[in-house]
């Protein structure tokens, strides 16, 4: 039985971390190499980079944050925003990223999918997805629309087709991120995460939501998700209580849940 990956995300603005609250009102966090080290110490299993404002700035992605984060960890560590063409994704991998995270740019173009995914080959392109409930309708049949661009632009777009479009296009992993739920600590959209994989096979990442262990109980012993964002839990200053990889992780093998545990 595969193993359940807790991933650190850091939301990158100027080299270091941030926290938002449904994609608005970041915090300042840290710098991003500092607790990169930090998260790697505590065994968190991969990392998720994203620099949220490379799109909205139309610029290219934070290369030299990227290279200080991968010299401090040695877990796969994914890397997205202002990632606009097979040239970028290479310059990220040869900055030390293991795989590439494509969103907004994705919509716009989406066969930056397939030459991704030909290039490097499908487990290194992963489709990330800003989603949004916005009722069910005839353009949009799931309820749960797509956005870009740090949540701030409307798609247009059913959330549900565009990951099954993603799937068939290469991308070899789909993380779901859900905007209602994203830094309310309240939990993840189980709902749209079912439906999620109800619609593709590749492996699901769930994002947004998780502010308590309970959180990732519910999202793995009630979902097929394969692994959890996590990030308020960690590190946010707005949360009462941090908690560390080891804690979440012993919740988890308690409730049953297979998970790399921490090494001594």
């Amino acid at each position: 039985m595969l193993t359940k990956r807790l991933i650190a995300c850091f939301d990158i603005i100027g080299g270091r971390v941030t926290k938002a609250v449904k994609f608005q009102d970041n915090i300042d966090v840290a710098p991003a190499g500092e607790l990169a080290d930090t998260m790697y110490k505590e065994q968190i299993d991969e990392l998720i980079f994203y620099d949220i404002t490379a799109s909205s700035e139309k610029r290219g992605i934070d290369i030299e944050t990227v290279k200080s984060v991968a010299k401090r960890v040695f877990i796969p560590f994914t890397v997205g925003g202002g990632i606009k063409s097979l040239d970028d994704m290479y310059e990220a991998l040869k900055a030390g990223a293991e795989k590439i995270s494509v969103d907004s740019m994705a919509v716009r173009n989406p066969q930056i999918i397939t030459e991704g995914s030909k290039a490097f080959g499908a487990q290194c392109v992963v489709l990330s997805t800003q989603v949004k409930r916005v009722g069910a309708s005839p353009k949009i049949p799931s309820g749960f629309e797509v956005f870009i661009d740090g949540a701030r632009v409307a798609t247009g777009m059913d959330a549900i087709e565009w990951i099954r479009r993603g799937q068939d296009l290469g991308a070899g992993e789909i993380c779901v991120n859900s905007i209602d739920n994203d830094g309310t600590l309240a939990g993840y959209d189980l709902e749209l995460m079912k439906l999620a994989e109800a619609a593709v096979s590749v492996p699901l990442i769930a994002s947004g939501g998780a502010g308590a262990p309970e959180h990732l109980k519910a999202l793995f012993t009630e979902t097929e998700a394969q692994a959890a964002i996590i990030s308020s839990m960690l590190y946010s200053p707005r949360m009462p209580k941090n908690y560390t990889v080891r804690e979440l992780k012993t919740c988890l093998a308690d409730s049953g849940v297979n998970v790399r545990e921490p090494l001594d």
